[in-house]
Formats: C-alpha cells, structure tokens, sequence
C-alpha cells in the first residue's frame, strides 16, 4: 500500500510483511464508513485493538452500540428517561433518535402518571415491543420516583417564530423536544416555509405531541400543512386559545372540527384566505367553543351566513370583535350581528357586497349592539344615509367611526348620524366623494361635545365654498384636525373650520397643494389652545411669512414641524424657529430652499431641543453644515441627510463617528 491514513499510536511500522501477498483484500479493515487502513502490525497486539486474531485472518472486533435496537426498544428507553434534558440530549444524537423522541407524547413518558409500559400500535414498531413489554413486568425498570416533580410542560411561556428557510421539520421537532424541560412552548409562529424542506404534518405533528402547553398558534402561507397536522394539534394541545390560518389552502372543515371537539378554550379565531373552510367547521367552532371572543374570517368563498349567523349567536354575551371581508354572507348576517352582539366592541366590515342598506338599517334598529364602539366599514354599498343614520341610532356608546369607499354615502346621512351619535370621538372619512364641505362643516356643528378627531383622506367632493356661518355651532372639543390629499379643500374651508374649532392642536393638511399663507393664517389665528403639532407637507404655496407668523403664534407650544417640500421656505424661516421654538424635537425642512446659514442659525439656538431633523433634498446644504450639525446634534436621535447632493460622502462619515448615538440616513 502507497502509505497509511489516520494513524497515531507507538508501534513501529515497516515496509515488510509476514504475508505472502501484503495487499491481498482481506487484510483491509474498515474502520468507519469512509477510513480503510492495512496494519500488518509486527508487534502482538494489544488487548484493546479493534480486531482480533483468528487462524490467518484478522477479524474486526465489532463494539457494542445502543443505535442498533429497534426503534420500539429506543422508544421504550427515551420515554423512561428521568427528564426532558435527557430527552433533549438523546435527540441530539441523529434524526432517526429525534424522530423517535417527538413521537412520545406526554402523557406517554414514564412519571408523568402513567408508569406502564405502552404498546404503540401501527406499522412503526414490530413484534420484539411485545417482547420487552413482558421482560418489563418481570423485571420493571425504575421509571418514576414518588417524591420527585414530574418533568412536563408548565404554563408555556415560550414564544418561537420560524419565517422563510427557517422553518422546517427538524426545527420544530427540536423545539418540540426543547421547549419541555425550558417551561414549555406557549405561542408557535410560522410565517412562510422552506421551498425544498418545508414544514409538512410531521413537524406539525411532533408540536402537537410534545407542547401540550401550546395557547397560541398561527400558521401564514403553509400549503403542506393539511387536517392531519391541524388534527395533532388539537389532539395534544388542548390548552389552545388563539388559532390564525392564513393562506393554508389544504386545511378544510375536518381540521376545523377537530380543533372544535378538543380545544374549549379557544377564544380567537382568524382565518384568512383558506378555500376549503366553510359554514361546517364554523358551525362546529360555535358548538363546542363557548369562550370565543374573537372572530376574523377574510376571502373564505365557503362561509355564509350560516357559519356566520351560528359563531355570532352562539357567544352572545362573550363576544367582542367581529372581523369580516370578502365573504359571501348577506343582510342576515348582519341582523344577527346587530341582535346578538351584546357583548361586541369592535367591528370591521369590508367588501361586504351581498350586504345591503336593509342589512345595516337591521343590524342599527336591532338595539343589541349597547357596548359597540367603533366600527370600520370599507367598500361596502349598504352604507347609505339610512343605514349610517340607524348605526348612529341604535349605538349609543359608538366612539370611532371609520369609512373608507363608502360612494353611496351623502351629506344628510353624515349630519343625521353626527346628531345621533352623541358618544363620538374619532371621525375618519377615506374616499367618500359624495361629501361636501356642507356635510363636513355640518357634522362638526351637530356633533356632540365629545368628538376630539376629525380626519378626511382623498375625498375629491370638498370643494372651497363660501358659506355664511351664523347656524353652525362650534366645536370646541376638537383637538386634532387632519385633511391629507383633499384637493379642493382651500383656505375659505379652512377659516370656516377654525372658526368652528377653536381649539386645535393636532393639524396635519400635508397634499393641500391649493392653500396659501393667509388661508393658513387664518386657520391658525383662530386656535387659542397653542398648536403642538402641524404638517404642511407638499403645500408647496407657504413661504416664510407663515413659518414666521407659526413661530410667533404658537412658538411656545409647538413640538413638532413638517414642511416637507415647501419649496419657497428658506434660511428666514429656520432663524424664527430658532428664536422662539424651545419645545420643538421633530422638524423637517426637506426639499425646501435652506443653505449653511440657517444650519448656523439653529446650531447657534441656546434653548433649541431638536431631536429629529431632516434635511432630505436639500441641495444647498453643503459640507460646511457638518460641523454645525455636530454641534447642534448632541440631542439628536435621527438625522436625515438623503439626497443633500452638496454634501460628501466623507463627511457624512466623519459625521457619524462624531454623532454615534444618532440614527443618520445618507
């Protein structure tokens, strides 16, 4: 042989031999899978070689190991072991023992009440378990011990997320075996799954036997996980409360009904994009799961109103939030909601499009949503002036109000429910073109003394009218005003609504393109409680006069600025901020026409507290900032510096290592 491989020990080796052929193929021993060594040793050999010595032949001298016992045997040796370290530590080994080790369920390990030994039927164990169950009676092993704890799960209070390529079998049989002696898995998280070796009913299955402590379960874009993995869950994990699949195309109603028949205490479910559960697994879930507090169900084409109608009447007194869009139910649905739903808080309802204004002018006159208070309603046609006035109505403690795409909805039906709805704080109207700037206005003069919010998004039907004022009624209790995106909102419109609202604080008008400094001006004369926060964002008319006239007004109190692409802003307004701005922590001057000096001029501020600054697209800002910026930013905690074409790269650098605590975008 050209040379040895692997050798380490006393003997001499020489190049002759006592054999007449030295290569001859018997005299190659293996010593591992893939190690083969010729040792025509001249020295006896010691006791302790791997081979022995038999006539003319070396015969390898086999060692004992545990791995070459049938599984049943391994299985019987892994559930007596004394706890879930030892379990943990034994899985470890190779896949075949962790394998084995997920197989045991709880309540088959030895002390944890059940001393006998089991039989597991099926094809996985063959006869020879027989075999070791009768040598056992003759002669038990010593499995438990009276005075010691038993090693099982406690309250589950361990969390684990697997995403993407991370989430595979083997890590969850390795969590399942972990997490046991650790105080037990409370929340698994599944988000995704690994293209090649992704989770199956087997890792799903190795969670169920060994977390029976698992509360919480949610499974996002797992298409290999069918009913028999959700069937192991419910058949381990009985403490189980939360349950959310999402897009789980192979899940159906039998999954469903398992976890009904098993899991009581289940009290949130979410499903979302599952084709295959429909009224059956819900009717189940409203059968067997009187604790249910809280329903989503979205883009289900299976569920009508029977699962629906049967989830909602059936908790009538425990259920608080109702989730449903894209499903196919219609005005029964939401009777039964309106009627049942005693005990509701929460509401969200979208894409709703068998649904009718019969259905919510139901669901209001029916009384039985006392406790609701708030309600989201998107893309929904039966939101008309009669449905939202009945919803106003019959909804006495309603707080939030939040429509979005509700096209069929008028100015009378936004005042009638304004005058009704007289527990109001928070009103939000998303692309809502039949409103007016008469039903805005007029829901601000008929609202009740509560309504602290009010915010209109791209509602392309506010036009600037001029409007005589002396029937509307203030309201003072308005704090935070916000109108993104409205074009046709002006500057008449906003000193009607500073009028009517004296006390803001909150003002966010970022997409206004149309206002002006003095329609600005007007609105912020009008607010005797000192502004804390306004965004003018993309309201490239204002110049410095208004920034000026802000810093004057409302210096004092305000906190937070964004003129974020207001163009014609300059070094004059940074030096007002300066001057009369103390409390002032977040300002943004992005895109707009500052240089160098207005950086001095804030650099140079004594009582100045700015955290936040951002100066994205300001080209005129050069490298001779960066020392003022140093300077100014001993308080910062986020500084952007995103397309400052004028500033170097070196110097942003340089700046970091300066200003390290601080969060910096170049």
């Amino acid at each position: 042989m050209p040379g040895l491989v692997n050798y380490s020990g006393d003997e001499d080796f020489y190049p002759g031999s006592v054999y007449s052929n030295p290569m001859d193929s018997s005299l190659m021993l293996s010593l591992g899978p893939h190690v083969d060594v010729y040792c025509p040793s001249r020295k006896r050999s010691r006791i302790s070689a791997p081979f022995v010595f038999r006539g003319d032949k070396f015969e390898q001298k086999k060692r004992p190991s545990i791995d070459i016992l049938p599984d049943e045997c391994l299985f019987e040796i892994f559930r007596r072991l004394p706890g879930g370290q030892e379990r943990s530590a034994s899985a470890c080994v190779s896949k075949r023992w962790l394998t084995l080790v997920t197989c045991i369920r709880s309540t088959e390990i030895c002390g944890s009440g059940n001393t006998e030994t089991l039989k597991p039927n099926g094809g996985l164990f063959s006869s020879k378990t027989d075999e070791l169950s009768k040598h056992d009676k003759e002669s038990p092993l010593p499995v438990s011990n009276k005075n010691e704890e038993p090693d099982l799960e406690t309250d589950g209070h361990l969390t684990r997320c697997l995403e993407g390529k991370k989430a595979t079998d083997i890590r969850l049989a390795a969590i399942a075996v972990g997490t046991s002696s650790r105080g037990g898995l409370g929340k698994l998280l599944i988000r995704g799954s690994n293209s090649t070796r992704g989770v199956t009913n087997f890792g799903l299955s190795a969670i169920g036997r060994g977390c029976p402590s698992l509360r919480v379960l949610s499974l996002w874009n797992v298409s290999s996980i069918s009913d028999e993995g959700i069937s192991e869950i419910a058949n381990g994990c009985h403490m189980l409360e939360k349950l959310d699949l999402c897009q789980c195309p192979q899940i159906s109603d039998k999954g469903l009904l398992a976890i009904a028949e098993n899991c009581p205490n289940l009290t949130a479910l979410t499903i979302e994009s599952c084709p295959n559960i429909g009224n059956e697994g819900l009717q189940a879930i409203a059968k067997h799961c009187p604790n249910l507090q809280s329903i989503s169900i979205k883009d289900c084409p299976l569920v009508g109103d029977q699962g629906v109608a049967s989830l909602l009447s059936s908790a009538t007194y425990v259920m608080t939030k109702v989730k449903l869009q894209g499903v196919s139910i219609t005005d029964v649905s939401l009777a039964v909601l309106g009627h049942y739903g005693k005990a509701i808080t929460d509401i969200v309802l979208t894409g709703l499009q068998n649904v009718s204004e019969r259905g919510f002018w139901v669901m209001g006159n029916a009384h039985g949503l006392q406790k609701l208070k708030s309600i989201t309603v998107t893309s929904c046609r039966g939101v008309t002036d009669l449905g939202l006035e009945a919803v106003g109505k019959g909804c006495p403690n309603l707080k939030q109000l939040f429509l979005r795409k509700c096209s069929f909805l008028s100015d009378s039906g936004l005042v009638a429910f304004a005058k009704t709805a007289v527990s109001l704080e928070c009103l939000q109207l998303e692309e809502c073109n039949r409103i007016t700037e008469c039903g805005v206005l007029g829901a601000l003069s008929k609202c009740g003394a509560k309504l602290k919010a009010l915010n209109l998004v791209r509602c392309m039907g506010i036009k600037d009218m001029v409007l005589a004022l002396p029937m509307l009624s203030p309201c003072k209790s308005l704090r935070s005003l916000s109108i993104r995106n409205c074009p046709g909102f002006g500057g008449s419109s906003l000193a009607m609504v500073g009028k009517l609202c004296p006390q803001l604080q909150h003002i966010d008008l970022s997409g206004l393109c149309g206002i002006t400094d003095a329609g600005l001006l007007s609105l912020l004369e009008s607010c005797e409680a000192g502004l804390v926060k306004l965004n003018v964002g993309g309201c490239m008319n204002l110049t410095d006069a208004v920034v000026k006239a802000i810093a004057r007004l409302h210096g004092g109190t305000l906190e937070l600025l964004n003129l974020d692409g207001c163009r014609k802003i300059t070094d004059a307004s940074l030096v007002a901020i300066a001057e009369n701005c103390p409390l002032l922590h977040d300002l943004d001057v992005s895109k707009s026409a500052i240089t160098d000096f207005g950086i001095a001029a804030l650099s140079c501020a004594k009582q100045l507290d700015l955290q936040i600054l951002s100066l994205s697209g300001c080209s005129n800002v050069t490298d001779k900032s960066i020392p003022l910026l140093g300077k100014l930013g001993q308080t910062f905690v986020g500084l952007n510096l995103q397309q400052c074409k004028s500033i170097s790269s070196s110097a942003v650098e340089l700046l970091m290592e300066h200003l390290w605590r601080c969060d910096i975008l170049s």
